[in-house]
């Protein structure tokens, strides 16, 4: 049986006629840059996140570049974050003239340890980035009151959380409504994607909105009157006519993920560590990643599921401290032990909502069969 990581195919046909009309519907109208759709898509996507302004961009890593210049963020400043990430985290970072520095995760959630954190606080320090990894949401509270204590930004990544929600402060929100501005990622595997590369920015800062507005577009706020360097990074007007198609879907679409998710942890939960959400939150579950006991048992587990068929990840095989274009930060292995446990220990199975129980039987009959013969 072949089993793919996410299928964007059964995804596209069960809505095919109402994505077709929409995309027709741009095509007639010709209006591809910066179309009626994307403003739409902006207010509707604001509107489920409650924040007040949302920026489409052209993908997820500009979306955070531009949040962290948007709020300021310049050559020199220190920006905190999680060594166990994908690149485009601490690649923005960068490319915002920032300085990335890693703070270790926690066991439980995988993402950034609120204490390591405080340990990692300069005079430099101007931002925390908390990646909200595979679905479940960092710990924000504590994440916010750090910032709060020692004047910080707070820039969500959102890439894999979209519509995992967290109780902040005793009310429910929806990540990316937090801290001073939240980044998604719209690529294709992503909980809510599109049929290429899109991103968008929340936020309810005014100032970090028309800013936002302004860097996407070649730093103009007005046509042809440029005010800084900015870049060309505009959500694209047919995949905005797309991600209101799907929009719609999401909610329905999470509840499937968390019924798949269910259903492969009540049949894994006796050989590896499966993932579950905190008390304090709502998993989105754009990932379902077990960890082992150890690197050989993942690693034996991954060779058979992919000798038979089923596709599986790891997210991340080398956390970002170890990764060479990072050498000049001068971070060695043994510094961040969790991030370095979770790279060596975790695989992520297949996920999406139509994920049927034959095919969900079928993984898992693989993993206790290698676990179990691994105990022998």
């Amino acid at each position: 049986m072949k089993v793919p990581l996410v299928d964007l195919k059964i995804n596209y046909i069960n809505i095919k006629d109402e994505i077709d009309a929409s995309i027709k519907k741009v095509l007639d109208n010709t209006n591809f840059i910066l179309g009626a759709e994307v403003k739409q898509f902006e207010e509707e996507f604001a509107g489920y996140c409650g924040s007040k302004y949302a920026v489409g961009v052209a993908n997820g890593t500009d979306a955070i570049k531009i949040a962290l210049m948007a709020s300021g963020i310049k050559k020199g400043d220190e920006v905190i974050t999680t060594p166990l990430t994908f690149i485009a985290s601490a690649e923005a970072i960068v490319q915002s003239g920032g300085t990335p520095v890693f703070a270790d995760i926690e066991l439980d959630t995988y993402n950034i340890s609120p204490q390591q954190i405080e340990r990692k606080i300069t005079e430099k320090t101007k931002a925390i980035l908390p990646v909200h990894l595979y679905g479940h949401p960092a710990k924000m509270d504590e994440i916010m009151k750090i910032a709060l204590s020692n004047k910080l930004k707070v820039i969500e990544d959102c890439a894999q959380s979209f519509t995992a929600r967290y109780k902040f402060s005793g009310e429910w929100k929806v990540t990316g409504n937090i801290g001073d501005a939240g980044c998604f990622s719209f690529f294709p595997a992503k909980n809510l994607g599109c049929f290429g590369d899109g991103g968008i920015i929340t936020t309810s800062d005014k100032k970090i909105y028309e800013n936002a507005l302004m860097l996407r577009n070649h730093g103009q706020r007005d046509k042809y009157f440029t005010e800084t360097s900015g870049f060309n990074s505009r959500l694209d007007t047919l995949q905005a006519a797309i991600l209101l198609v799907k929009l719609k879907y999401i909610n329905k679409w999470t509840e499937m993920r968390n019924m798949v998710a269910k259903k492969y942890g009540d049949a894994l939960k006796d050989v590896a560590v499966i993932p579950t959400s905190a008390k304090w939150c709502a998993h989105s579950f754009n990932y379902y990643t077990l960890r082992f006991k150890d690197k050989g048992t993942r690693d034996l587990v991954q060779k058979n599921l992919l000798e038979n068929g089923v596709a599986c990840q790891i997210y991340y095989p080398v956390a970002l401290h170890l990764q060479k274009v990072y050498s000049h930060l001068g971070y060695k292995k043994g510094d961040f032990p969790n991030a370095e446990k979770v790279q060596d220990e975790t695989l992520s199975l297949p996920m999406y909502p139509e994920l049927d129980d034959e095919k969900i039987e079928y993984i898992t009959g693989i993993i206790k069969k290698t676990v179990e013969a691994g105990k022998l």
